[in-house]
């Protein structure tokens, strides 16, 4: 009997060890998996950090570079812009492009041609324009056709 009690003592000391340690063990494996899926989220973090940060300095260095062209082209057409005015001569002394005697003629011709006293007066038109005249004539002529099925097979027999 000893035996049998010690066997059973055993087995349930079995059975309740494995369950205390489901127990027990269960939360530790779950605190495991999470720690580890911190940690790779953290290393993802340091990586889009990382990432953004090398993006960022070459946005940088782009934008200095654009403003550096900029400064480069502006300091260009300020120098162009120089030359220009020193190789264009003064307008007093520059040739006219039709001779005195042709401005003259051209000055007449353009007040005779807009003259402000020959204004024309609007004219007012009392007839109706000739697309529609009071007669109808063709297929505008009010007229119905005569013509029928009955019509053309009496045409065709004779």
């Amino acid at each position: 009997m000893t035996i049998i009690i010690g066997l059973t003592s055993f087995t349930l000391g079995v059975i309740i060890g494995f369950i205390l340690f489901k127990i027990a063990g269960g939360p530790s494996q779950e605190t495991k998996k999470l720690a580890e899926q911190v940690t790779q989220s953290e290393e993802a973090l340091e990586k889009y950090k990382s990432e953004v940060a090398e993006h960022l300095d070459s946005s940088a260095k782009l934008l200095n570079q654009m403003h550096s062209t900029c400064k480069d082209a502006m300091e260009q057409m300020a120098e162009s812009t120089k030359l220009l005015q020193q190789a264009t001569p003064d307008e007093s002394s520059t040739m006219p492009f039709f001779s005195q005697e042709t401005q003259e003629q051209l000055a007449q011709t353009v007040q005779l041609r807009h003259s402000s006293s020959e204004r024309k007066e609007d004219i007012k038109i009392t007839e109706a324009p000739l697309d529609y005249s009071g007669n109808p004539s063709g297929l505008f002529d009010n007229k119905t056709q005569n013509v029928t099925k009955a019509d053309e097979e009496k045409k065709e027999l004779s």
